[in-house]
Parts: C-alpha cells; sequence; structure tokens
C-alpha cells in the first residue's frame, strides 16, 4: 500500500514528474508485488476548501470537495498506468475488494467526509492484509517536531504508534488538514499491526526501495503491549 502525498499534485501538475512515480509503480508490479496506492489531494482541493470556507461550507461539505480532488488525482494516475491499472476508481469498500481481486494496480482517492486519505489508506491496508504501508511525504521521516519551523527537529529513526498519536492529535483536524498523519489512520495500523514508513517521496525511487527491503525514511511500529 502506497499513500502518494500532497505534494505530488501541486497547484502547477507536473507530467513528467508524475511519469516517475508511475514508472516506479508498474515496476513494482512486475517485480510480483500486488499494489494499492491511495493518492492524496494536493492544491487544487485546497483552493476549493478554502474557498468554500469563506463562502460560508460547514466542514462535511469541505471533506467533500476533498474526496473529489483526491479521485481525480487518482484518475489522472489510472489515466497514465493505463491498462497495468484497474480502470476506476472505488468509492467503497465492497468496490476495493473487487478491484483488489483484479489483480491490477488499484487507485483510491477519499472515501468519507471526516476520513483523511491517510484513513483510506490504513483501513484498505487492513482490508487487503497488505504487507507494508508506505507513506511518501515530502520530508524524509518523522522528526521530534517540525523540521520546517524548528532547526532543532531530530529525525526518528522508529516510533511506536502510541507516540505518533501523541504527536499526531497536537495537530490540526479541519478538511485538508491532517498535517503529520490522521489519528484514525494510527489506531488502525496499530490494531493490524501493519509496519508503515514515513519516506522522502519526492524521489519515486525510493518507494521502490523500501519495497525492496531498504530502510529509509521512519519505522512506524505497533506499541508494546
Amino acid at each position: 500500500m502506497v499513500k502518494l502525498g500532497g505534494h505530488a499534485f501541486p497547484l502547477g501538475l507536473d507530467a513528467e514528474r508524475l511519469s516517475g512515480y508511475m514508472e516506479v509503480f508498474k515496476k513494482i508490479k512486475e517485480e510480483g508485488h500486488r499494489l494499492v496506492v491511495v493518492a492524496g489531494g494536493g492544491g487544487v482541493p485546497r483552493v476549493y476548501i478554502d474557498a468554500a470556507r469563506r463562502l460560508g461550507a460547514n466542514e462535511t461539505l469541505c471533506d467533500q470537495i476533498g474526496i473529489e480532488g483526491a479521485r481525480l488525482n487518482a484518475r489522472l494516475l489510472i489515466a497514465g498506468l493505463r491498462e497495468d491499472a484497474y480502470p476506476n476508481v472505488p468509492t467503497n469498500v465492497q468496490e476495493i475488494g473487487a478491484a483488489f481481486e483484479s489483480g491490477k494496480i488499484v487507485v483510491l482517492g477519499g472515501l468519507y467526509p471526516a476520513q483523511s486519505t491517510d484513513a483510506v489508506a490504513a483501513m484498505t491496508s487492513e482490508l487487503i492484509g497488505a504487507s507494508m504501508l508506505i507513506k511518501a511525504t515530502d520530508t524524509d521521516g518523522i522528526y521530534t517536531a517540525d523540521p520546517k519551523r524548528d532547526p532543532k527537529a531530530k529525525k526518528l529513526d522508529e516510533i511506536s504508534c502510541s507516540d505518533l498519536l501523541r504527536m499526531s492529535l497536537r495537530e490540526a483536524a479541519g478538511a485538508g488538514e491532517y498535517a503529520l498523519f490522521d489519528p484514525v489512520a494510527i489506531r488502525i495500523i496499530e490494531r493490524s499491526r501493519i509496519p508503515t514508513w514515513f519516506i522522502d517521496g519526492r524521489k519515486p525511487e525510493n518507494i521502490a526501495r523500501v519495497v525492496r527491503g531498504e530502510r529509509l525514511g521512519t519505522l512506524v511500529r505497533a506499541s508494546k503491549t
């Protein structure tokens, strides 16, 4: 399972850059892995969400805008993956299961209001029995603080789900504002004990490297019982 963060879908979409991800996804499939990708929202839905809030929309409606934006990104990936991808974007659990059985690369966007694409990735990982979840972000791992704001922040090689949950609960929780990792997603990977990697997704090849067993970024592990 790969969660491709919104950094891959800025306002000025770069088709050549996106093609790098698609080549990596195809390579992973060719190496014998079954793959599901969840596309994040990125720049376009955030613009629409901001405009909707200014017009007085509630958070549920803003969430729905974010869902549609992520699904649009998913369709873009499907277009680039061509015959390697399942042709439709699943919109519920039943459709995810049917798509996965096809053996093709399944690409999702959002599913339900008040649920981030992180939660979609975690839930789908549990549903299909994924061997790992990779969150491809615009940083090279999880830090003790926001490295963009705190120069003293230190990168962590590993972190437990319980510690990550404490960090995440300090973050914003509005539509399109799950800055670190959605608490719902953390609880799912905790109960399912899914090894989860936060990696620098700005380099598409990093995704393949983790699939092949390299240690990159930060490993999120289940808390000790």
